[in-house]
């Protein structure tokens, strides 16, 4: 039994296989090393992992907050908690997002779901990356980035009258609590990017697909471009923010002279296919 992992700030996706193809799949909460301990992680797994399998052959980890050995050795020592010794490869989530969508093949990838990143994957390793920074400094296009935009267009009025309703009747927010939840409490990140779930409800607005097609747009031109090889290779994309607005996203791609690629919803099915080949 063989184990691949695909975790972002807000959810992991777990899937324990074999060669015979059997396989079953656990979610539990997104695994961030800048934002939760090794303790605190392994006490999670411990409880969602271990009821299904106590052996596993090799652990294939693919996470957000993957910077560093340092960041990768809190994964691996909280996996060799629970599974002794076996090989434990923690590779960044960019590299999860390049193997699934490219597989073998060069390509651009990019991950936009509640953070943003993008980078030219050779077909082997991630050559070449532009920093995404984080929602305070960068994140462009994410679904934390648009949340945090969509909260400010609201409470300075920017938002026109009738989808300012909207949203208000939908969320019924005050100033203070929003204050409060994003400078006082744990994952801000993951709380602003429930915020981009109404822009999908209200796509069809002119100002929602507006709003959208700006936000993709500068993540595009200040991240996929910067990249040298961005217009000779298709663009893919994983993630809940890329597969929402996939229809914006081709149009944006295809305004700037990009080949769009596969955009996938969840990089772990992807991922299955590539450790199975």
């Amino acid at each position: 039994m063989k184990l691949i992992a695909d975790s972002g700030s807000t959810k992991t996706d777990w899937i324990f296989f074999n060669p015979s193809g059997e396989s079953v799949r656990v979610q539990t909460s997104g695994i961030n090393p800048f934002f939760r301990s090794g303790e605190d992680i392994e006490r999670e797994l411990r409880q969602a992992l271990l009821p299904i399998a106590t052996k596993v052959e090799t652990i294939y980890y693919y996470g957000a907050g993957i910077v560093n050995a340092e960041k990768a050795s809190v994964i691996e020592q909280a996996l060799n908690q629970l599974f002794g010794q076996a090989p434990c490869h923690v590779y960044s989530d960019l590299m999860g997002a390049a193997r699934a969508a490219c597989q073998h093949a060069a390509g651009i990838a990019c991950i936009l779901g509640t953070g943003s990143n993008a980078c030219y994957y050779d077909g082997k390793n991630v050559i070449d990356n532009i920093p995404p920074l984080g929602f305070i400094l960068g994140d462009e296009g994410s679904g934390a980035v648009m949340g945090r935009n969509l909260l400010g267009d609201f409470f300075k009025k920017v938002m026109p009258p009738d989808v300012r309703k909207k949203f208000e009747g939908r969320f019924q927010l005050t100033k203070d609590e929003v204050l409060n939840r994003v400078y006082r409490q744990e994952r801000p990140n993951k709380y602003l990017a429930e915020f981009a779930v109404f822009l999908s409800e209200e796509i069809n607005h002119p100002w929602c697909r507006e709003f959208v097609h700006t936000n993709l747009t500068a993540f595009i031109r200040r991240n996929v471009l910067m990249l040298p090889l961005a217009k000779e290779l298709p663009v893919n994309f994983v993630g809940s923010v890329a597969f929402h607005f996939q229809e914006v996203l081709k149009t944006v791609l295809e305004q700037d002279g990009l080949t769009p690629g596969r955009i996938l919803k969840e990089p772990i099915d992807g991922l299955l296919a590539y450790h199975r080949h």
